[in-house]
């Protein structure tokens, strides 16, 4: 097999049959190349050793001076807040950041990473929300600049969590002692299960909870309430269908603040805000606005601990894989 530095994008193009601008989209652009001709040239290139070239520069200096996020941002709020305290500590230290938006995994069938689009210039990597397939942490470990994942569960990179099993039992606990048996979980579809989502984790804490008050031989169950799309207008609109069950819930649990603000919304127009409790899981403005009981996240916290994990790996390069959970609070108000 030709070594990887031998080995250039012509040799890739050639083996699959394909221009090497189809071959550079796949790696720079992958949501512009049909699914079934990217993943031949990720295995091409995995075959022929090719990694996109990071500069003499990027690999010999010491210290970072340009990084790369990747985070779906314009699908959540939570992203942003995260992305802030990453500027506000490469700010601190003059370092450019590149900012990538990336679909939500959540609505993907196909949420794993293969590849991401880099520069050659780019020094470090922060990744939040998006798992890697095993080929593509492998290619990103290939290329050389260190990688630090967000609110992502994973055994390649070193990492910085938020316990959201233990935030949904914090919910759960809170629920209970208030007097709710029955507890719906507020959640997207999530299309694939390749891979474990924040949403999961805070589902198994609730459960956890409920499990410890006696599960369903006392009466207490985690009711799953679907919202296809996890917007607040559709959890407004099927709030009544959630009442109607056999054994309709007596609280919500939102795995977002947008789902419960929803269901607290139609609770609301359907003048039973009072006789049931709404908790959410974030907490941002809307929130506090709408008077939401929460499960707070350090947001940004989360994003400057990220990017000094990132300075220190870019600055100590083979140091050891690190593992940081920060946790969540329970934020009182009046939806319960």
């Amino acid at each position: 097999m030709p070594r990887a530095a031998d080995t250039t994008i012509h040799a890739v193009a050639e083996r699959v049959g394909v221009s090497i601008s189809t071959v550079s989209l796949a790696f720079n652009h992958p949501q512009r190349v049909n699914e079934a001709t990217r993943q031949r040239i990720l295995d091409a290139a995995g075959e022929l050793g090719y990694q996109p070239a990071r500069t003499p520069s990027a690999r010999a200096k010491k210290g970072a001076s340009r990084i790369a996020v990747f985070a779906p941002f314009s699908s959540y709020e939570s992203y942003r807040r995260r992305l802030m305290g990453v500027l506000e500590a490469c700010s601190a230290q003059g370092i450019e950041v590149s900012i990538f938006d990336h679909e939500a995994v959540v609505s993907s069938a196909s949420p794993l990473l293969d590849s991401l689009p880099l520069r050659g210039d780019i020094d470090g990597i922060i990744v939040m929300g998006l798992p890697f397939s095993p080929d593509g942490a492998e290619r990103i470990l290939k290329w050389g600049a260190p990688v630090i994942t967000v609110d992502l569960l994973q055994d390649f990179f070193s990492q910085v969590l938020v316990d959201d099993e233990h935030g949904g039992y914090l919910a759960g606990k809170h629920l209970i002692a208030q007097g709710h048996q029955r507890i719906g979980f507020l959640h997207e579809r999530q299309h694939s299960s390749r891979y474990i989502s924040a949403g999961m984790l805070r589902r198994d804490g609730l459960a956890r909870a409920i499990d410890e008050a006696g599960g369903k031989a006392a009466g207490f169950m985690v009711i799953d309430c679907e919202v296809p799309d996890g917007s607040i207008e559709a959890a407004q609109r099927n709030i009544a269908d959630f009442l109607n069950g056999h054994q309709p819930p007596t609280a919500f649990f939102g795995n977002h603040d947008d789902l419960a603000a929803g269901a607290l919304t139609g609770l609301r127009e359907l003048k039973e805000g009072s006789q049931i409790a709404v908790l959410g899981y974030d907490d941002g403005p809307l929130a506090a606005a709408l008077g939401l009981s929460t499960i707070r996240q350090p947001f940004e916290e989360s994003g400057r601990v990220a990017a000094r994990l990132l300075f220190d790996s870019i600055e100590n390069p083979g140091s050891a894989r690190q593992s940081v959970s920060l946790a969540p609070e329970l934020v009182l108000r009046s939806s319960c």
